[in-house]
Formats: C-alpha cells, sequence, structure tokens
C-alpha cells in the first residue's frame, strides 16, 4: 500500500486529498494537524499526530505533500520536510491538462480541469485552484497560488507567494512582484509591484507594505 503523509487537515488538504486518490499513485493517506487529538480522521482517513511529529511518522511514508492556504508557511514546511529527508511530490488531479514540456516544482498541486501549458514553470508549494488556466512560458514563484477560474495569458511572471483571486485574469506577458494580491474578478492590464494588492477592471492599487503573506 502507497502512503502520503498530508501536513494540515482543513478544507484544503480535504480537496488535495481527493487528487491525490484519483490519481491513483497513492491509496492511503495519513494526515497531520496541530488540532490532533481532537481530530482523529477526515474524510475516513487517519489523523495521526501534531505537525511537529512529522520526523516521527517516517515509519508510515517518506513522501508528504502540505494542505496548509498560507503561502509563505506552506513552502517552509515543504522546505523543513525535504530538509528533514522527506519527498514532497508535485500532485496533479487526473482530469487536470499539463504539458509535458511544463515544469512542476516540489509540493505543487495543480487541481481539477486545469491547463497548465508549453514552457510553463511552476514553483515550490504552488496551488493552480480548479479550473485555472497558465498558458505557454508563465513563470510561478515559490507559492503561488492561483484561485479557482483564474487565467494567466502566456508569458507572465508572477512572484513568491502571491496570491491570484477567483476569476481574475492576467494580461499577456505582465510581470507581477512578490507578494502582489489579484482581488476577484479583477483584470490586471499592467505591471504589479511587490507588496501591492489591486482590484477592479481594469485592476488598480489598493495599497501596498504587505511585509508578509497571510492568505489562506
Amino acid at each position: 500500500m502507497s502512503l502520503l503523509l498530508v501536513i494540515g487537515a482543513g478544507g484544503h488538504a480535504r480537496v488535495l486529498a481527493e487528487a491525490v486518490i484519483e490519481s491513483g499513485i497513492y491509496t492511503d493517506i495519513a494526515f497531520l494537524d496541530d488540532r490532533y487529538p481532537k481530530i482523529l480522521e477526515l474524510d475516513g482517513y487517519r489523523v495521526v499526530g501534531k505537525i511537529e511529529s512529522l520526523v516521527d511518522c517516517a515509519c508510515l511514508s517518506r513522501r508528504v505533500a502540505v494542505a496548509i492556504g498560507d503561502n509563505l508557511r506552506r513552502v517552509e514546511l515543504i522546505q523543513r520536510a525535504h530538509d528533514q529527508g522527506f519527498e514532497c511530490p508535485s500532485i496533479v488531479h487526473p482530469s487536470a491538462v499539463v504539458s509535458t514540456r511544463a515544469v512542476i516544482g516540489p509540493g505543487t498541486l495543480v487541481l481539477a480541469q486545469c491547463v497548465v501549458a508549453i514552457g510553463s514553470v511552476l514553483g515550490i508549494g504552488c496551488i493552480v485552484n480548479n479550473g485555472s488556466t497558465i498558458d505557454h512560458d508563465c513563470r510561478l514563484g515559490d507559492g503561488v497560488h492561483v484561485a479557482p477560474g483564474a487565467h494567466l495569458a502566456g508569458g507572465v511572471t508572477v512572484g513568491r507567494f502571491s496570491w491570484i483571486g477567483i476569476g481574475a485574469t492576467i494580461n499577456q506577458s505582465l510581470t507581477l512582484g512578490e507578494n502582489v494580491v489579484v482581488g476577484a474578478s479583477a483584470a490586471v492590464t499592467s505591471d504589479i509591484s511587490n507588496n501591492m494588492t489591486c482590484a477592479g477592471v481594469p485592476a488598480r492599487p489598493m495599497f501596498g507594505d504587505r511585509a508578509k503573506s497571510s492568505i489562506r
């Protein structure tokens, strides 16, 4: 039996777990969550310990997925697991279409009905959420979250820990900096600097100085 350890046992973990099982690569899941032992199961799968007990669970599996919504913390946990000798595989839902000439980084999750086109490179711990599209030659830094139904045209670059809101669109060849937030249904038609939040059609900056990613 092939088992995957999953850090986190919230709503995002349920979505990740479904993608894992439907992919057919793993046949069992065990969760780690800091609410243990208050919660002992999720959707019929065991919760076996707190996040800090990962090393103690190495006897179950050396493969780990991180199902934490916060972009920065997700990447930190992936890097910590790697340093402790665990593998953090990328996970692709079987209904997603990913080019064989795209590069999907460790710990990255591509969910149902997504498209990742030729030449695109996704960093560590990205989330490409349900029904979103990443066109050709895009570059997503570590920890980027593309929310459901968002669309990136060709040649878009998105910096680390940025979040693209549900239904947003990003015009071709634009650059979004690190730790950027794009509001729901926004239409981005120009480059966005680091640490900015933008919204609207066309998108306009709302405020800046986002010192730390806090997307959940």
